[in-house]
């Protein structure tokens, strides 16, 4: 399947980052760790996108903001015009300098979803106009705009949202957190152990340590084999093929995938799939 793809990047060196997003021909799926937060609109197509457990489905037309240190799945749809969003990425040194020069402060923490759709406003629809000479133009955006550009939409999202200032200017890192919880929620996400480390607020060799305590198996011995048993479960009673659902459940390899399966369970993955 051909499948088209083109991003105009307007970046700044060690700032915010704007990106213009087209793909056509066959759908987009993967997964993501998002570092800084991001501001999104979806021109055309259609997105779905979890966080952990969670499934949030956005249409044209939607303006999505997302917290930033979470992982996410998705699934970029394509059908029709093919799938089209504007994004920015804010990043912290921005957000500093905005926090220090109007005095905005997180009161306390937030609580509220890490995927938000936002109201629409004129606010949000002019600014996405405004992005347009500059994401259609042959030369880069100058840092000097793309500074501008970002502060103004920090402004526009805190009139659309005040709330959105308990998330913009936190700058905590993750707390710790319960790590049962997290990782039955993310075990599917195929990151590296420092990612899981720093998400649920620990150092490496804390997190080793600690899923040492709770689990008695290394954390790569322990993911292996809870998307191991999934894969069990999906093939045996839900029919699933193998070749389906080996990128869903963290393995990024399928001969890797049937090797450790048919070594857990003594028969190929294709011999339990009914289908």
């Amino acid at each position: 399947m051909r499948i088209e793809m083109a991003t105009k990047n307007l970046t700044t060196e060690n700032g915010p980052r704007v990106f213009h997003n087209f793909y056509a021909d066959g759908n987009i799926e993967g997964e993501a760790f998002v570092s800084n937060h991001i501001f999104s609109y979806i021109i055309s197509g259609m997105h779905d996108i979890w966080v952990g457990d969670k499934r949030y489905s956005f249409k044209p037309g939607d303006y999505r903001f997302f917290r930033r240190n979470q992982l996410t799945r998705y699934i970029k749809k394509t059908a029709g015009e093919g799938f089209r969003s504007v994004t920015i990425h804010l990043d912290q040194n921005t957000l500093k300098s905005i926090s220090q020069e109007y005095q905005l402060f997180a009161d306390f923490p937030y609580l509220g979803e890490d995927v938000l759709l936002l109201k629409p406003s004129p606010y949000l629809e002019k600014y996405i106009d405004s992005l347009d000479p500059y994401i259609h133009a042959d030369d880069e955006l100058r840092e000097r705009m793309v500074q501008l550009k970002a502060r103004e939409l920090v402004l526009i999202l805190l009139e659309t949202d005040p709330s959105l200032k308990n998330v913009l200017f936190d700058f905590s890192q993750p707390g710790k957190i319960d790590l049962e919880g997290f990782m039955n929620k993310h075990y599917r996400y195929n990151v590296g152990i420092d990612r899981f480390a720093f998400l649920t607020g620990r150092s490496i060799s804390g997190f080793k340590r600690d899923f040492a305590k709770h689990y008695g198996m290394t954390p790569g011995r322990w993911l292996v084999s809870k998307r191991l048993q999934e894969a069990h479960y999906l093939i045996e009673e839900k029919a699933k093929r193998p070749s389906d659902i080996y990128l869903e459940i963290g393995f990024n390899d399928l001969s890797h995938f049937s090797f450790a399966y048919k070594k857990a369970f003594g028969n190929a993955p294709t011999k339990g799939y009914s289908g």
